[in-house]
């Protein structure tokens, strides 16, 4: 039985509740939303308040209204953009990380190839600010934050500002379940040992080894992510 939603930020918690519905698979693609009065019924909302949630996920692209036919469930996997891939980290979990991590190696070795041909020297110059940010972090999750800005500096070199948006699309899936990956930066000093050849190939403009260090470190992270170690496995599952 649907439960009702609190008064308090209504539109904003009901268009959260519909979104994961959609994306849970209680309305699958291609189905239809109840009618608009069985729906606010449901939720214990008024047709006002639904009507304004049923906007927001047009806008996001996940339904699409007819006038006289009803609220329609997109094919999102179809038609959908990398900026739905926040929300399907947060509903469905971290299932998708295995593909994300995937795109991000191949997309990564790329970009990092354009970034050392590109790279003005304020860019370097950052880049081994934030590489000393990175030893020098307090705690995990300050270095975690420091590796996403490196990240983001090293998209920003290309040039290419498309670059720019497949990776911040990248990094926001990410950081909807960065606490379950956080372990991997535990120790900042050997994260910033990791990436250190990167940031060194970037700073000397060398595209070949720019592409092979990214390739090696996307690698060599997303293995430390998506395995981690038996105590954080454990301490996961309680």
């Amino acid at each position: 039985m649907t439960s009702p939603i609190a008064r308090d930020t209504i539109v904003d918690a009901l268009t959260e509740r519909l979104r994961d519905d959609v994306l849970s698979g209680r309305y699958p693609p291609g189905s239809y939303l109840p009618p608009e009065r069985e729906l606010a019924a449901a939720y214990e909302v008024t047709r006002t308040s639904l009507k304004h949630a049923i906007v927001r996920l047009v806008q996001v692209g996940l339904v699409e209204t007819k006038h006289g036919v009803g609220t329609r469930v997109r094919d999102y996997e179809r038609f959908g953009g990398p900026e739905l891939l926040p929300l399907l980290v947060r509903t469905v979990g971290p299932s998708w990380m295995g593909e994300i991590f995937e795109v991000r190696r191949e997309i990564g070795a790329q970009v990092a190839a354009k970034a050392a041909v590109h790279i003005t020297t304020e860019q370097r110059d950052r880049l081994m600010e934030l590489a000393d940010r990175l030893r020098a972090a307090a705690d995990a999750g300050s270095a975690q934050l420091t590796e996403c800005e490196i990240h983001r500096v090293i998209a920003s070199a290309t040039g290419n500002r498309v670059y720019g948006f497949l990776v911040n699309a990248l990094l926001n899936a990410y950081m909807e379940v960065r606490d379950v990956f956080r372990y991997a930066f535990a120790d900042p000093a050997a994260a910033a040992d990791r990436i250190a050849p990167l940031v060194e190939a970037l700073c000397a403009g060398d595209r070949d080894r720019a592409r092979a260090a990214a390739d090696a470190y996307l690698a060599e992270t997303e293995r430390l992510m998506l395995n981690p170690p038996l105590a954080d496995q454990v301490i996961r599952q309680i």
